[in-house]
């Protein structure tokens, strides 16, 4: 099956969410029951990554991610000494996923930049933050992410990874 050509927001009268399956059941229930939910709330956004066929006049999602922000202690953030005392805001990758049809095709790595660049473009729209921060769900997810040579491990949590902004103006 052929994807759609970009991320877009999730939305239940178009997107076929109950059908998505990445293998891991916490991930395919955030996105059916609770990511339009959190996005109307206004408290993060998940972007979907349609397959460009209707079943049930609706699109099946490959790829999702939800972005929100949170703030961070500057002394967990690594290699950061000329930040304020107070807690640093930061955006955070909070979900990651992709369906089982479409896994080991690339799309991991597809998405994690698409999310990257679209953390990027909020910055530069007016949002505040000072790097992207994620919580690894389990080892192979670190393996992944280790993949990438831009995310450091936080100092104190090696399964929360940190990306400070000016390595994601690179990407």
């Amino acid at each position: 099956m052929e994807l759609c050509q970009a991320f877009v927001p999730i939305n239940n009268a178009k997107h076929l969410l109950k059908s998505f399956d990445c293998g891991i059941s916490e991930m395919n229930t955030f996105l059916s029951q609770f990511a339009q939910k959190h996005a109307k709330l206004g408290l993060s956004r998940t972007s979907v990554l349609p397959v460009d066929q209707l079943v049930n006049n609706k699109h099946p999602v490959a790829a999702y991610y939800t972005l929100a922000v949170a703030t961070v202690s500057k002394l967990a953030i690594p290699s950061e000494k000329n930040l304020s005392r107070y807690p640093i805001p930061v955006a955070l990758l909070a979900r990651l996923a992709i369906d089982v049809n479409y896994q080991n095709q690339g799309l991991g790595a597809k998405t994690l930049i698409t999310a990257l660049r679209h953390t990027v473009r909020l910055c530069d729209e007016g949002l505040s933050v000072h790097g992207l921060v994620l919580d690894v769900l389990n080892n192979a997810a670190l393996s992944f992410y280790q993949r990438f040579d831009f995310f450091f491990p936080f100092t104190d949590d090696p399964m929360r990874l940190f990306v400070p902004m000016g390595a994601l103006r690179n990407i």
